[in-house]
């Protein structure tokens, strides 16, 4: 077993719809021991004091680490907080916006996407990028480094008229060049995998990088259809990174879809083929 992540977003605590699924949640993190929770974003519904409590506890309640990252539903709601204290809630519960986890084997930065004077799209500045490649800089050369954001870079496989971070180009550029290994967002609410080899032209071996949306793991709109449930899991090891997607089901979170990626510019052995049967 390598480094192992588990990534939830999406929460939306507060909302009228079912309860969260946390004796699934905890079935699953007792399953594949991660070493931390990251969290993209949209705890609660609308910012509330009273869903910030919740959303914390029941986060806290499974005994991992926690890295949480803010959504645009984490903000007041109403005016005029939503300018002039938009982060109280958040930083309450959680200290920063834009959290930094350090251990020997794993490196991840938060990137705060949110924009108050925007409901749904996000930004990410020239300055908070620069924040971003600084501290990449100083991760353990072996370590698996991770960049959080809410907003997402790639796009929906399905329906949806939510539009990924502003000059997305310039930013995934940005994060890549910074040397982020896997970048991982929510908003959509729902799954989508893609490494730059499968959508960037190059000729020459360049470092892998893996972009990852995490489903909803909340459901404030039940109706809405094209928008699954559930949480991914990232398995890094000094060549490779999995990334397994687990959605929600009457048994519980159950394995939807595993794909391999190669960590560092080496690239995976083509399986022989299979004997005929």
């Amino acid at each position: 077993m390598g480094t192992r992540i588990l990534h939830v977003s999406d929460l939306h605590v507060g909302a009228q719809v079912d309860p969260l699924p946390g004796p699934q949640l905890g079935e699953l993190i007792s399953r594949v021991t991660p070493e931390v929770l990251v969290v993209t974003g949209d705890l609660t519904h609308r910012g509330r004091h009273d869903q910030h409590e919740r959303a914390a506890a029941f986060l806290r309640g499974f005994g991992v680490r926690v890295v949480a990252i803010p959504g645009n539903h984490d903000i007041p709601y109403t005016f005029p907080a939503r300018f002039t204290t938009p982060w109280r809630e958040f930083e309450r519960e959680w200290s920063s916006t834009e959290p930094l986890l350090a251990t020997e084997s794993l490196y991840i930065v938060g990137l705060n996407s949110v924009r108050p004077w925007r409901h749904q799209s996000g930004g990410v500045d020239d300055a908070q990028l620069a924040r971003v490649r600084g501290r990449l800089a100083e991760a353990a050369p072996r370590s698996l480094r991770v960049v959080a954001l809410h907003h997402q870079l790639i796009g929906a496989p399905w329906r949806s008229r939510k539009r990924p971070v502003a000059r997305r180009d310039a930013v995934l550029a940005a994060l890549v060049e910074s040397g982020a290994e896997l970048i991982v967002a929510g908003h959509i609410h729902q799954a989508a995998v893609s490494e730059r080899h499968e959508f960037e032209a190059v000729t020459e071996p360049t470092s892998a990088v893996v972009v990852s949306i995490a489903p909803g793991l909340g459901q404030p709109r039940p109706r809405r259809r094209g928008e699954a449930r559930g949480c991914m899991v990232y398995d890094a090891t000094e060549r490779t990174l999995d990334v397994e997607t687990y959605v929600l089901r009457k048994e519980g979170l159950v394995l939807a879809a595993s794909r391999r990626f190669p960590r560092g510019r080496s690239t995976l052995p083509i399986p022989p083929p299979e004997a005929p049967g």
